[in-house]
């Protein structure tokens, strides 16, 4: 990956508090995984950003190098990477991924 990729990445994480890498946008997604993450964020009245890697070839790829995760969509919260669609599921599902939110004064 690049130096301005991963700079770009970098700038992404550590400046917003909830931060989506996902496969369209929040509003049109174009993937089912990238929709029901950012469907579950919506439920959670969760204020995050995102960013379209399919826009981006260079962030696509990085991403996935960044994180060291395979698979888009990615959810990144305070910072950390918190994981894809099946961990984001699973944590909203146990009632885990509203307490990080709570705990982080983010909802």
């Amino acid at each position: 990956m690049s130096e301005e990729t991963n700079k770009k990445i970098n700038d992404l994480v550590k400046n917003n508090k909830v931060f989506l890498f996902m496969k369209g946008t929040p509003e049109v997604p174009q993937c089912g995984f990238s929709l029901a993450v950012a469907n579950i964020l919506k439920h959670l009245n969760v204020n995050f950003k995102s960013a379209n890697v399919l826009e981006d070839e260079n962030l696509r790829q990085g991403i996935k190098t960044y994180s060291d995760w395979p698979t888009i969509p990615q959810l990144y919260i305070a910072g950390a990477f918190v994981g894809g669609c099946d961990i984001v599921k699973e944590m909203f599902e146990k009632g885990e991924l509203k307490s990080l939110l709570e705990k982080k004064s983010l909802i």
